[in-house]
C-alpha cells in the first residue's frame, strides 16, 4: 500500500513539474517593440522573438521589452487597438465635413469593425460634440439654402438618407419656407433666361424648379413674379451680370 502511494506521489510531482515547465515555455515575454515604417502611429509587438500583432502607439504607450503578457492582457490590447483604429477612422471621416451617425456607422461597417465597438465610438463622438444629428440637419439645410435651394420634400429625403430621425428632420424644416426656397433658386437661374419670350422663360423655370422639388402650386406664382420683376425696368437684380 505504501509502494503504491509512493509511485502515486511521484507521478503527480512528476506531472506538476511538466506542466510548469510548459507553463513557463508558453509565457508570452515582449522581446521587441518596433514603430511601423509606413505607419509610425503604430508598433508592431513582437512576442518571444516573433512578431505577434501590431497597436496603436497610445495602446502599445505602456508596454516594456521584457514585460509578460497573459492570454487575457493580450486580448484586452487587441480589444483596445481595434477600438482606436475605429475611433481614428471616425475622425478621418468627419474630418472632410459635418456627418450624422449614421454615415459613421456606415462607414464603419465597411472595415468589419463589430457592432459594440461601432456603438462605443459612435457614443464617445456625441459626448464630445464631434457627431450631432440635429447640428447636422441644421447645417445641411442652411448650406442647401445658401448654394442650392429646394423644396422641404427634397430636404427630408436627403436627410432621411443621411440616416436622420424623422423628428429630427421635422423639427429642423418647420421653419423652412417652400415659397421662399423655391424664389431665391429661380432668382438665380431665371437671369439665364432674362433673353427668353413669357412662355419660355416660365417653361425653362417651371422644369428648373420641379427638378428641385418644387410642386406647381409653389413655383407658379413664383414664377409669375419673377417674370414681372423682369419686366419692371426700375429693378435692377435683372441687370447685373
Amino acid at each position: 500500500m505504501g509502494v503504491k502511494s509512493d509511485i502515486e506521489q511521484t507521478a503527480a510531482a512528476s506531472f506538476a513539474g511538466r506542466r510548469l515547465f510548459f507553463i513557463k515555455s508558453m509565457a508570452h515575454i515582449i522581446t521587441a517593440l518596433q514603430v511601423q515604417k509606413k505607419n509610425p502611429q503604430r508598433v508592431n509587438v513582437f512576442i518571444n522573438d516573433e512578431f505577434a500583432f501590431g497597436l496603436a502607439r497610445i495602446t502599445a504607450a505602456w508596454l516594456t521589452v521584457g514585460q509578460e503578457l497573459s492570454e487575457t492582457k493580450i486580448i484586452e490590447l487587441k480589444n483596445q487597438d481595434q477600438k482606436e483604429q475605429a475611433l481614428q477612422r471616425a475622425l478621418h471621416l468627419i474630418s472632410y465635413r459635418p456627418r450624422s451617425e449614421a454615415e459613421v456607422r456606415n462607414h464603419l461597417q465597411k472595415y468589419q469593425i463589430s457592432e459594440e465597438t461601432t456603438t462605443e465610438v459612435i457614443a464617445r463622438l456625441r459626448e464630445t460634440g464631434l457627431l450631432n444629428d440635429q447640428q447636422f440637419a441644421e447645417t445641411w439645410i442652411e448650406n442647401r439654402a445658401t448654394f442650392r435651394p429646394r423644396s422641404k420634400l427634397a430636404l427630408r429625403i436627403e436627410l432621411r438618407q443621411k440616416g436622420i430621425a424623422d423628428e429630427i428632420v421635422e423639427d429642423m424644416l418647420a421653419s423652412v419656407s417652400d415659397e421662399d426656397q423655391a424664389y431665391e433658386a429661380a432668382q438665380k437661374k431665371a437671369r439665364q433666361f432674362r433673353a427668353l419670350d413669357e412662355k419660355s422663360f416660365k417653361q425653362k423655370l417651371l422644369g428648373f424648379l420641379a427638378r428641385r422639388g418644387f410642386s406647381y402650386e409653389v413655383a407658379s406664382p413664383v414664377i409669375k413674379k419673377l417674370w414681372e420683376e423682369k419686366n419692371n425696368e426700375e429693378d435692377t437684380t435683372w441687370t447685373r451680370s
